[in-house]
């Protein structure tokens, strides 16, 4: 049997323990290497509103915010105006 991953591990400790915000943090950071931009958003505020941060969470959530308006761009740009209403809501979520 294979190890877990990083983010399954992360996204174990979360499970069992939801008030854990160093596991959202590092749930939140697997999640953005992976291109989980909503994951990686909806921890890294579960993480803010539990743990006063001196700014990297901050500038992590504010990096999912910059790749939500580029999927958006991305997404009129191809003709998939469903996708951008998708990625508008979720913008809008965080």
């Amino acid at each position: 049997m294979s190890a877990p991953s990083r983010i399954d591990t992360f996204r174990e400790m979360v499970r069992k323990n939801p008030e854990n915000h160093l596991a959202h943090f590092g749930l939140a950071n697997e999640a953005q290497k992976l291109g989980l931009h909503a994951e990686a958003a909806e921890h890294l505020q579960a993480y803010l509103a539990r743990h006063d941060d001196e700014g990297n969470a901050w500038g992590r959530l504010g990096e999912a915010r910059d790749a939500f308006r580029r999927g958006v761009e991305a997404s009129r740009r191809f003709g998939h105006p469903s996708m951008a209403a998708e990625l508008e809501e979720r913008l809008e979520e965080i």
